[in-house]
C-alpha cells in the first residue's frame, strides 16, 4: 500500500477484486462471498481504511435527482408512544421543522420514521436506514426511556433532541429547563411577584432528572423576600387537587405546563393579571393567551443538524466515547396573564 490514505481503488488493486466487490464487502452485503468478505475488512482493517458514510448517500441520491448540490440524507425518529402527552405531538412537529429547514441550507434532506407501537421495529429500521444509505439519526424525545442499542451503531452517528440517552449514550441537544426557570422566576420578581408556585406532571420532570423542580427549589431557597410555596408535583393533574393546593398555599403566580389551571385559579376568585399571575413552561402547550415559555423547538432541531452533519463530515460514527449536552434556553413570551409593571397582587 502506498502512504497516502488508502481509498476503495487502491484495496481493489492489491486484493485484485473489483471496487464494487470490495464495497460490498465492507458494506456487508450477501452477494459477496463470507470468505471474500472477511479477506477484504481484513486488508482494509490493517490498511487503515475508514469509510465515509455520506459517500453512499450522496452517490445514490445523486443519480435518483441528477442533482449538483446535494450532500446527503439524515432520518428524523420518532417513538410511537400511546402514553406519550398529545401536546407532544406540536412540539415534536416543530422540532422537524427545525431539522429539515438547516439540513436544507446545509445540502441535506431529512426522512421521518417512526419506531414502535404501530411503528417500524428498531431491526427494521436499522435495515432501512443501511439500504438507503442513511447514517445520520436525529432522535426525536421519548416519553418514556427510549431504547435504540439494536440498531447497528457503527453504520451511524446519532443526536438525541431532548436531555438525555442511554440506550446508546449519545450527543443530545436539548432546552435549558433549569436556566430558563431561573430566569423567569427573576423576571417575575421584578414584576412584583413574592410567592411563586409551581404545578408539575412528576413524570413530566423525572425525565428531565428533575431540573425544573431543581431550579424551582433552589430559587426560593437563595432569593430573598421570596415566600416558601410547596410545590404541586402529581401523577396526574386533577381541578380538585390544583384548587386545595392553591387555596391553602396562596401563590400570587402559578407556574406549569397546563394553562387549564388559569381555569382553576379563577374559579377561586383569582383575578388575571389583577391580583394573580400564570406562566406555562412551555407555550406550545397552552390553550388559551397567557405568558410563558417558548422552548424554541425550531432551534433546537436546526442545532441538532448542525452537530449531526458535522460527526458526518468528520467520519464520526458510532457510541461517542463521551456524549455531549448542548442546551439552549428558552424565550420569554409576554402574555396577559403578568401584570406589565411591578405591583402587590390582591
Amino acid at each position: 500500500m502506498s502512504a497516502s490514505a488508502p481509498t476503495l481503488r487502491s484495496l481493489a488493486k492489491v486484493l485484485g477484486l473489483s471496487r464494487t466487490t470490495v464495497s460490498d464487502a465492507l458494506r456487508g452485503s450477501p452477494r459477496v462471498d463470507p470468505n471474500t468478505a472477511l479477506r477484504v475488512k481484513k486488508a482494509a482493517r490493517e490498511a487503515g481504511y475508514r469509510r465515509n458514510p455520506l459517500a453512499g448517500a450522496l452517490m445514490s441520491e445523486l443519480r435518483r435527482s441528477r442533482g449538483t448540490a446535494f450532500r446527503g440524507v439524515l432520518a428524523a425518529v420518532d417513538f410511537n408512544e400511546p402514553d406519550r402527552p398529545d401536546a407532544a405531538a406540536r412540539y415534536h412537529r416543530e422540532l422537524v421543522i427545525g431539522a429539515e429547514t438547516r439540513a436544507t441550507e446545509l445540502g441535506f434532506k431529512v426522512e421521518k420514521f417512526s419506531v414502535g407501537h404501530a411503528g417500524v421495529s428498531v431491526q427494521r429500521l436499522d435495515s432501512i436506514l443501511q439500504s438507503r444509505g442513511i447514517h445520520g439519526v436525529i432522535l426525536l424525545p421519548a416519553w418514556d426511556e427510549p431504547d435504540l442499542s439494536n440498531l447497528d451503531w457503527t453504520q451511524f452517528a446519532g443526536v438525541y433532541t431532548d436531555y438525555i440517552i442511554e440506550r446508546p449514550a449519545l450527543h443530545s441537544v436539548c432546552s435549558d429547563h433549569y436556566r430558563s426557570m431561573l430566569a423567569a422566576l427573576q423576571r417575575l420578581v421584578a414584576l412584583g411577584y413574592r410567592r411563586p408556585g409551581l404545578f408539575l406532571q412528576r413524570h413530566h420532570d423525572e425525565r428531565l432528572q428533575y431540573r425544573w423542580g431543581a431550579a424551582f427549589r433552589a430559587f426560593q431557597e437563595n432569593q430573598a423576600g421570596i415566600q416558601v410555596v410547596p410545590p404541586l408535583v402529581v401523577d396526574t393533574f386533577t381541578k380538585e387537587d390544583f384548587v386545595k393546593w392553591f387555596r391553602k398555599n396562596k401563590p400570587d403566580v402559578v407556574l406549569g405546563h397546563h394553562s387549564i389551571a388559569i381555569d382553576w385559579m379563577e374559579s377561586c376568585g383569582a383575578e388575571l393579571p389583577a391580583t394573580h399571575g400564570f406562566v406555562c413552561l412551555n407555550v406550545l402547550m397552552k390553550t388559551r393567551p397567557c405568558a410563558g415559555l417558548d422552548l424554541q423547538p425550531r432551534t433546537l432541531g436546526a442545532r441538532s443538524t448542525e452537530l449531526l452533519i458535522a460527526q458526518l463530515q468528520r467520519n464520526e460514527t458510532g457510541i461517542p466515547e463521551w456524549p455531549s449536552t448542548t442546551t439552549i434556553p428558552a424565550h420569554w413570551v409576554d402574555g396577559p396573564t403578568l401584570r406589565s409593571s411591578a405591583g402587590t397582587a390582591g
